[in-house]
């Protein structure tokens, strides 16, 4: 199969549930905390009015939420539908959010070079993009020097989904993550195509024009966004959970861990 039928295949599974993303499918509790940690990167990354792009925006939380802190936000998608429900999110907060229909592989359709403060990725669109190297490349072309990438990845680790397949004696899907490359992850009877990343295989692509400031597991200790029993029925452990995970997520070797990990990357002055 090759790379435009696998990118027409992921495009159509996100359109098919655009319009019912922001429920328990795309942000339900466990994925809002996800999403609060990091907003707590993204705050602690860009000054106050920053020129950014959203890579992979979705139905629009994170565009709107930096738009409303006074961001000028380019949210950018594969997925059409994704691109409406954005512009729709925007418009009916009164904000100021140029949203375009651009998938991340397409960046070079993007004007303005050494134009934009920062850039950011949540919850693993970018694990969809067939060329990494080519992100990487546009990234470089785009980002000011001393501007930042701040990217949550799917990671290849997660103790917690092994643990789950494993218990499930499901034992093609406990390893699914270990696959060296693209593979067939089923969403609403359609396919999405990803690729899963350890920390330095996702980092190396960037390696030329990025330092990697910050390396984190996200969700090490909490379980997967798919796991949401603990957040609903044991909210206190849950929380206990995520002080955990903000405490030693960053430790050598457990940030190489978790459902997701997060990337800081500083783009290098020359």
């Amino acid at each position: 199969m090759n790379t435009q039928t696998r990118l027409l295949d992921t495009q159509e599974a996100f359109d098919s549930v655009a319009a019912d993303y922001d429920g328990p499918r795309g942000n339900n509790i466990a994925i809002q905390a996800m999403r609060d940690e990091m907003w707590r990167w993204l705050d602690a990354s860009f000054a106050p009015g920053s020129r950014l792009i959203d890579l992979g925006c979705g139905t629009g939380l994170d565009a709107v939420h930096l738009a409303a802190q006074g961001h000028r936000v380019t949210a950018t998608d594969w997925s059409e539908r994704m691109v409406e429900r954005t512009r729709d999110r925007a418009r009916d907060a009164g904000l100021d959010v140029d949203v375009r229909a651009i998938g991340a592989h397409e960046l070079q359709r993007l004007e303005g070079d050494a134009a934009f403060d920062g850039a950011y990725s949540n919850l693993g669109p970018l694990n969809c993009v067939p060329d990494l190297g080519a992100v990487a490349t546009q990234c470089a072309r785009l980002i000011k020097p001393g501007g930042h990438l701040v990217f949550t990845v799917i990671g290849r680790y997660c103790p917690w989904e092994i643990a789950h397949y494993v218990r499930q004696r499901r034992w093609a899907r406990a390893g699914i993550r270990f696959a060296l490359d693209t593979v067939a992850v089923g969403m609403n009877g359609r396919t999405i195509w990803t690729r899963y990343y350890t920390p330095a295989e996702f980092f190396a692509p960037f390696a030329e024009h990025f330092e990697l400031e910050v390396q984190r597991g996200l969700c090490v200790f909490v379980p997967p966004p798919y796991l949401t029993w603990l957040a609903e029925r044991h909210p206190r452990w849950h929380d206990r959970l995520w002080a955990l995970d903000r405490r030693v997520a960053g430790w050598p070797l457990v940030n190489r861990l978790g459902d997701h990990f997060l990337l800081v990357m500083r783009r290098r002055m020359s």
